[in-house]
C-alpha cells in the first residue's frame, strides 16, 4: 500500500496527460482516428480510476506475501537475492518481509 500511496499522484497525472492527449486526438478530421482515440481515452480513464484505485489494491491484499515472491531464475537475471517460499509446515519460522514493525520496536 505504501508504494501505491507514494506513486498515486504520479500515475494519476500521467493518466490525465494521456487522457487529454487522446481527447485532443479525437478531434481529428478522420473518423477512424476519432474512434481509435476515443476508445484509448476511455481505456486510460478506466485504467486510472477502476484498475489502479480498486482492483490493484484488492489483488495486493488477497495475494499477501506472494506479491513479493521472485523465482530463483528471475533473481539470477536481476542479480538480487531470491525470495524464500512461504513455510508449509506448522512450527516453522516465517520470514518477516516488512521491516517497519521492527524499526518501531527499536525506537
Amino acid at each position: 500500500m505504501a508504494g501505491l500511496a507514494r506513486t498515486g499522484r504520479l500515475v494519476t497525472a500521467g493518466s490525465l496527460i494521456l487522457f487529454l492527449a487522446f481527447v485532443a486526438l479525437a478531434s481529428a478530421p478522420g473518423t477512424d482516428i476519432e474512434m481509435f482515440a476515443t476508445a484509448l481515452a476511455v481505456g486510460i480513464l478506466l485504467d486510472a480510476t477502476v484498475v489502479r484505485s480498486m482492483l490493484l489494491p484488492a489483488f495486493v491484499a488477497v495475494l499477501g506475501r506472494w506479491n513479493w515472491w521472485m523465482p530463483p531464475w528471475a533473481a539470477r537475471i536481476l542479480r538480487v537475492p531470491a525470495s524464500m517460499p512461504a513455510p508449509e509446515r506448522r512450527g516453522t519460522v516465517a520470514l518477516d518481509l516488512d521491516p517497519a514493525p521492527r524499526a518501531a520496536e527499536r525506537a
